[in-house]
């Protein structure tokens, strides 16, 4: 059972500490949004290893003729991926219940 120290947020990182082995969703530059299972490597980076990946990625275009934004978005599945920390903007854990 965690003790009161484990599980206590003092840093930012242990908010990734306290997510290991859990679905996240992490922002990234050029419009990219990842939510993945957190495996147990990261690092101060943010560097990490995400599981069952789902990449979504938006992109706007404008129409030539009526100047309208065109909004695309593209997904795939990824069974394991490295993410380089120098890309990550947001990295938000799971809802947590009391």
């Amino acid at each position: 059972m965690a003790t009161e120290d484990e599980s206590a947020v003092k840093e930012p990182l242990d908010l990734i500490r306290l997510s290991l082995d859990e679905r996240i969703y992490v922002k990234l530059r050029s419009d990219r949004e990842l939510r993945g299972k957190l495996h147990v490597a990261y690092d101060q980076h943010l560097n990490m290893i995400l599981g069952d990946v789902e990449e979504v990625i938006t992109s706007v275009e404008i129409d030539d003729e009526t100047y309208e934004e065109i909004v695309r978005t593209a997904k795939r599945h990824v069974p394991y991926l490295f993410v380089r920390g120098d890309g990550v903007i947001l990295v938000s854990p799971p809802l947590r219940t009391s």
